[in-house]
């Protein structure tokens, strides 16, 4: 018990030291904070105070200065005006200068104009004297020649008008036969050296084909029993077969290429494969078909691959592979097509302008030539249909529809073309040509040349490639001559067909015959 109240009344002591030191220790340190207070209350207090001091120093620094600058500014002034005053001056003094100058100027040109008017009547009345002069002149004339002016002016019109007539038909005749022999001799020269370049070979086709046959037994087996066999093959192919007396042969006749080949190819592997009946024919002739199809693909590139003319469409290297069953005359038409390409390059080359597009106008010129029998209208302008369908240049376009003179001509390229496929298609053996036609062209020429009034004899020579006109003298005249031969240049271009071209020979001569005795 006494230990208990020990410990309690130690730890009673403890708690009340403890609550003395707290105490003392709080209230000094309020003491503390109460002086660090009033030191700042003092130190803000001098704070404020030197701040005041420096704002009254900063506002009297800037007066100063602002009173400087108004100072300043005023003497800049001050000075500026006294520069404009004496520009002003200057111009002033410039302005009066002016004036008196001027007037000066217009005292003169007051004088200068009196002057004129004197010189002006001087000359009215020297013109009316000259006047006066010439219409008595005038009078002396006519009474002389006892014409009047008029009369003597239509007399010397018309000797005028005369030796005007003749001398512009010498200069005409000498300027056309300077610049044709000029233009005769280059485009010889060009035209030469484009056929010496350009190899091709000249084979007429035939719209037939033979297809040779192992024996003489095969042409019963393709006839078939009561000539089933051939009625389907002609029926498929829309080919006539003609199996005559001709030991070991069966002949194809169609005018058209494509489906004599499609029946040549089906005969041929009939023939090989031994089974002949209506159901073989027919897979033969659809196996026949594709590999036309395939054939004129690969012809069309080989084309392109040949000519080095790149970027067509594939469409019209189709039309182009057509072309290998296409004929005209007996020409191929392909053949003929690559060979215009080659002369058109090479005499583009020559002329200095572009191979490129003359080569590629040139393959395609004939290209309407694959649909002319499907679509109507002139293969020209259906090649140009077909061209510009398929984005090709305008200068090609216009190239294939000018080349038969459908349309007008818009470049030199289109001339070239269509010489170059004049001069493929003139080849001797190029192609083959009917003798009733042939007989019928020159007769036409003969007519036409006939028909003009002076014509004393024509003659078609040189297989109706030229037309030699013998005139009367006392007619026709050698201007005459010059117009009756464009006369009939522009005649035949507009009635007769042909191909290349036709000179025309007008022969005007005067004989003097006498006999001595």
């Amino acid at each position: 018990m006494d230990s208990t109240f020990k410990i309690l009344l130690i730890t009673i002591v403890i708690l009340a030291l403890a609550g003395i030191a707290i105490y003392i220790l709080f209230h000094n340190k309020i003491k503390e904070s109460k002086s660090k207070l009033l030191d700042m209350e003092k130190e803000a207090e001098a704070i404020l105070v030197s701040s005041k001091k420096e704002s009254e120093n900063l506002k009297k620094e800037a007066i100063l200065e602002a009173k400087e600058e108004v100072h300043k500014l005023r003497s800049d002034f001050e000075k500026e005006s006294r520069e404009r005053r004496n520009e002003v001056q200057r111009f002033e003094r410039r302005l009066i200068q002016r004036e008196e100058t001027l007037d000066k100027k217009s005292d003169s040109l007051e004088k200068k104009e009196e002057n004129l008017s004197k010189k002006a009547q001087q000359v009215e009345e020297l013109e009316s004297g000259v006047k006066d002069l010439y219409s008595q002149q005038r009078q002396e004339l006519e009474r002389i020649s006892g014409l009047s002016a008029e009369e003597a002016k239509q007399i010397l019109l018309e000797e005028v008008r005369r030796e005007v007539k003749h001398e512009t038909a010498l200069m005409i005749k000498d300027i056309e036969s300077k610049a044709k022999d000029e233009a005769d001799k280059r485009a010889r020269e060009v035209i030469t050296c484009a056929i010496q370049r350009c190899a091709a070979d000249h084979v007429s086709e035939s719209t037939v084909h033979v297809v040779a046959l192992p024996n003489d037994e095969m042409k019963g087996r393709i006839i078939g029993r009561e000539g089933r066999n051939i009625r389907t093959l002609e029926t498929l192919t829309g080919v006539d077969l003609i199996i005559d007396d001709t030991p070991e042969a069966v002949i194809l006749s169609c005018f058209d290429p494509i489906r004599r080949e499609v029946a040549r190819i089906a005969l041929e592997k009939l023939i090989v494969d031994g089974r002949i009946h209506p159901a073989r024919i027919e897979e033969m002739v659809e196996r026949a078909k594709k590999d036309v199809e395939n054939d004129i693909k690969e012809e069309g590139e080989q084309a392109t691959f040949e000519t080095a003319v790149h970027g067509l469409h594939p469409e019209l290297i189709k039309l182009l592979g057509r072309l290998k069953y296409r004929t005209s005359y007996g020409q191929n038409v392909l053949k003929h097509s690559i060979e215009v390409s080659y002369l058109a390059a090479l005499m583009a080359s020559e002329l200095g302008l572009d191979p490129t597009i003359a080569k590629r106008a040139g393959l395609l010129h004939d290209i309407g030539k694959a649909l002319d029998h499907e679509i109507e209208g002139p293969h020209a302008l259906i090649g140009a249909d077909m061209a510009k369908k398929y984005h090709e240049s305008a200068i090609i376009v216009n190239a294939i529809a000018a080349h038969h003179g459908d349309v007008e001509m818009q470049s030199l390229e289109a001339v070239l073309v269509q010489a170059s496929d004049a001069i493929s298609a003139a080849r001797p053996g190029a192609r083959r040509e009917t003798l009733e036609t042939y007989i019928k062209r020159l007769e036409k020429l003969e007519e036409i040349s006939n028909s003009h009034e002076g014509v004393e004899k024509s003659y078609a020579i040189q297989a109706g490639r030229e037309i030699r006109i013998i005139v009367k003298p006392d007619q026709v005249d050698d201007a005459g001559a010059i117009e009756m031969a464009r006369d009939i240049v522009k005649t035949i271009e507009s009635e007769l067909e042909y191909p290349g071209q036709i000179k025309i020979n007008v022969i005007r001569e005067t004989r003097a015959i006498d006999y001595a005795k």
